[in-house]
């Protein structure tokens, strides 16, 4: 019988069951242990996280050899591994990969920080033979919607539109409607990173029962923060052993009471998270999640990179594009009439509340802080990219202000909850200030 291809027994290498090594030492004495996880290198070679027991480790430095149990976490089918051991390892892609991985899996068990990977070793896999079973079983389902091939393509032809798209605003929507579309991935976020590099915001969702724009996530935790933080695409594919963490996630809120819900599923059994980078800098992470397990394939994930990079790109050059020059505006309104508007502004963390409802915080607070302030002051509803970099009540840093996804995030949730305020876009580069009412502001030392 044919040796099964590595690359075919993708559901043994997630992480899902634990592996068993077994070795011999000098004298014959065989010892067997249990591993976390075995990484797929390629059709002949996997990578083993160097954390068993002392006499394992010893075993194979003195015989090279070993034998490595692995089982298909979809089906429960076994496979034998007759492994040759090639080096060892403690930096590199490869290494640092299986590293985000075992912390992501350790953190969403509520262990984190308490399986730091130390070292990996690297074998060649001399041969692989299926464990003969007397009734094999079935494959659970992995995902409804296009094969991995059909996926891969849509993907091709979504990052082809967002790179025709010179509006930020307009290609995150439409990525998220592409990937929900043409991939079949129903629930997905886009965050957006704080200036200090401390948290994420929700810029905007599909498939939840609230979009949940503002809400947070902390850098480096969980699959989004890791991902964030590390700047590698990180995937999990069976999050059942750490539903605990899950809904811990989902209910946390960054200002107690005040915060905006995470929308995130409430049992996620599959998540993916994809940094956006440009340039080398951070400008979003793309996520995905799934309530079956095995949801997103190696191949997904490099769908949903190809996707992602193409929409940082989008976003980066949206920031670098706006113009300069203020165009004419029309003259100052008067000030508003109509129905009070309470605004309550808080300077310790830039947080707005509008008629005793938290809103947002962080730049975006700030911002439209600045905004109400300079209409009731001269009646102005119409501002420039321009003076809103230089208004030295802002603290936009000099390089990298990414002003245009913090305008996108007030303006997105703004509307989400139905405001009296309003932001209108009537052209590039320029913001309108709309409002059913008179805005009374309170700070709040």
């Amino acid at each position: 019988m044919e040796s099964p291809r590595l690359r075919d027994l993708a559901a043994c290498f997630e992480g899902v069951i634990p592996s068993i090594i077994a070795t011999v030492d000098a004298d014959g004495m065989p010892n067997i242990s249990y591993l976390s996880h075995v990484h797929f290198v390629d059709d002949d070679h996997v990578a083993l996280s160097n954390q068993y027991f002392a006499k394992t480790a010893a075993n194979v430095r003195s015989r090279g050899t070993a034998t490595v149990l692995v089982v298909d976490g979809r089906s429960g089918a076994q496979f034998l591994l007759d492994l040759a051991f090639v080096r060892s390892f403690a930096e590199g892609d490869l290494f640092d990969r299986m590293s985000d991985h075992l912390d992501a899996m350790s953190a969403q068990q509520g262990m984190s920080g308490m399986m730091a990977l130390r070292g990996a070793d690297l074998y060649r896999v001399r041969h692989c033979e299926a464990v003969p079973a007397l009734n094999p079983p079935e494959a659970e389902p992995v995902h409804e919607g296009p094969d991995a091939a059909g996926r891969l393509s849509a993907a091709a032809r979504l990052a082809l539109a967002i790179g025709a798209q010179g509006d930020a605003d307009t290609a995150i929507d439409l990525a998220l409607d592409g990937i929900a579309e043409g991939m079949g991935f129903r629930h997905l976020m886009v965050l957006i990173p704080d200036p200090g590099g401390r948290r994420l915001s929700v810029l905007t969702s599909r498939g939840y029962e609230t979009l949940g724009i503002g809400s947070e996530v902390t850098m480096g935790d969980g699959v989004i923060g890791i991902a964030a933080a590390r700047r590698r695409p990180l995937r999990l594919s069976d999050l059942s052993r750490g539903r605990r963490y899950a809904a811990a996630v989902k209910e946390g809120t960054a200002i107690p009471g005040a915060g905006v819900p995470y929308p995130g599923l409430d049992a996620p059994l599959s998540q993916i998270a994809i940094p956006m980078i440009s340039r080398g800098q951070l400008v979003g992470v793309l996520f995905a999640e799934a309530p079956l397990r095995f949801a997103f394939t190696r191949e997904d994930e490099d769908a949903l990179v190809l996707i992602a990079g193409q929409l940082a790109a989008c976003i980066a050059l949206d920031e670098l594009a706006a113009p300069d020059a203020p165009a004419p505006a029309p003259p100052p309104a008067e000030a508003g009439a109509g129905p009070r508007i309470r605004v309550r502004y808080f300077p310790f963390d830039d947080s707005i509340f509008i008629d005793d409802d938290y809103l947002i915080r962080g730049v975006a607070g700030r911002l439209l802080h600045h905004f109400l302030r300079a209409h009731l002051a001269t009646g102005q509803r119409d501002f420039t990219n321009r003076e809103i970099r230089l208004a030295p009540d802002l603290r936009l840093p000099d390089v990298k202000d990414n002003l245009e996804t913090r305008l996108i995030l007030l303006r997105r949730r703004l509307d989400e909850r139905n405001a009296p305020i309003r932001l209108q876009r009537p052209e590039r580069g320029r913001l309108r200030l709309d409002l059913t009412g008179r805005p009374e502001i309170e700070v709040v030392t």
